[in-house]
């Protein structure tokens, strides 16, 4: 199963220099190793404000105590909170992995179809979003695509584009659209990324 966890870490104040290093520098490390036994799949830096150290990872883990194992053997975990976020399968989702040479960014979809809207008019539109997802595919533009846990967003992507303004554009283009509302997170590299390693 696949997670997606925003990790924010409070070095507390008083914190040596030295030890925030050899901290940061084990977590490195480990990330590399979790990477290559299949549990870090993906880590990037979202917009950050001043003082805020944050990452977004892509895990993957057998059920959710699994999970908390990979994480709780993470070094910066004795500074650090994590939000977990179970991914369950798209039925649209490429599964392809990133390349260099654009943007990535995250988006949550909230589908709100308008009542009385023709059971036809919401299959037609279900299968038209279906082939601009497999074309934004292969165009290299959409990475990946998840379900959410009920009680928020319905969807979450991984997409590729050359900035925010192509990326508005992309979501303008699906089908879906014009019932749903996306908020969109740029996201940079992240030195420990497994897709920047090469892992």
């Amino acid at each position: 199963m696949e997670y997606l966890v925003t990790m924010t870490t409070h070095v507390p104040d008083g914190t040596p220099d030295e030890k925030v290093a050899d901290v940061r520098a084990r977590e490195s490390a480990h990330s590399s190793e979790l990477a290559a036994q299949g549990h870090l799949l993906r880590l990037w830096r979202p917009p950050l404000g001043p003082g805020e150290w944050r990452s977004i990872g892509l895990f993957a883990a057998g059920d959710e105590a699994q999970l908390e194992q990979v994480l709780a053997s993470m070094p910066l975990r004795v500074w650090r909170t994590d939000e977990v976020t179970p991914l369950s399968l798209h039925p649209n989702d490429p599964g392809r992995h990133a390349k260099d040479g654009a943007t990535e960014f995250l988006t949550t979809f909230t589908i709100a179809i308008p009542d009385g809207t023709p059971e036809q008019l919401v299959a037609d539109t279900k299968a038209l979003e279906a082939q601009r997802a497999k074309e934004l595919a292969a165009q290299g533009h959409l990475l990946r695509l998840w379900r959410l846990p009920a009680g928020g967003p319905d969807a979450l992507g991984l997409w590729r584009a050359s900035d925010i303004t192509e990326m508005q554009a992309i979501l303008k283009s699906l089908p879906l659209d014009v019932w749903m509302t996306e908020e969109i997170t740029p996201l940079t590299a992240h030195p420990s990324d497994p897709a920047r390693l090469g892992k």
